[in-house]
């Protein structure tokens, strides 16, 4: 049987990990929740321990989440919005890893583009995480019906990419198990909250 994080060594469920790193960090995202029934998903670093999860208690499409690292502390509450009739998505940054002890202003801002002629699918990301600094843009990029999709900055560098996992001959892992790629020196919990926003609105998680 396939091993859906990437090392075989012991299990180590806990673990602290830093969020940005000079190399380029890999990780395995399964799309499922820890909690039974639940949905959401969990996330393993190379070494196949557990660095993040969201476990979203059997409520698909619902309005709010929280990514959360292993020990459950929560890094971003998510939040879908709606203003007239567009529909967006906030990240907030928490404080104490509590829920309701976030920043009052959102960490990063999540739009899908109405692209009619075109079949692929772009989604407008602002990130404000730090005040004193201007604001950053980037796009996260896929094709519909496929698992591969990219986080870029506003020049088109390449900051992630997501696609499905093959297993070390070449043979792919179910479609809820994905393989994503992180440039060095990005903070990789603020890619996973991307993550987790576009899952939600394709209807993934």
């Amino acid at each position: 049987m396939l091993k859906i994080h990437p090392q075989h060594v012991p299990y180590v469920p806990l673990v602290s990990v830093p969020f940005t790193t000079s190399t380029e960090e890999t990780f395995t995202i399964w799309m499922k929740s820890l909690i039974l029934s639940g949905k959401g998903c969990t996330v393993f670093d190379s070494n196949g321990r557990i660095v993040y999860r969201v476990d979203n208690y059997n409520r698909k499409y619902c309005d709010e989440v929280y990514l959360m690292d292993s020990t459950g502390k929560v890094l971003f509450t998510i939040r879908r919005k709606k203003f007239r009739l567009s529909k967006f998505w906030e990240g907030f940054r928490t404080f104490s890893g509590r829920v309701n002890d976030e920043d009052k202003n959102p960490g990063f801002e999540v739009r899908k583009s109405c692209r009619i002629l075109r079949c692929d699918s772009i989604c407008e990301v602002i990130v404000r995480l730090h005040g004193d600094q201007p604001c950053q843009r980037y796009r996260i990029e896929s094709c519909p019906g496929k698992s591969t999709f990219k986080i870029v900055d506003k020049l088109g560098r390449l900051i992630t990419e997501v696609k499905r996992k093959q297993s070390k001959s070449g043979v792919s892992l179910g479609e809820d198990v994905l393989t994503m790629v992180v440039e060095p020196h990005i903070d990789h919990s603020l890619v996973m909250g991307l993550v987790v926003v576009y899952s939600l609105i394709n209807g993934t998680m």
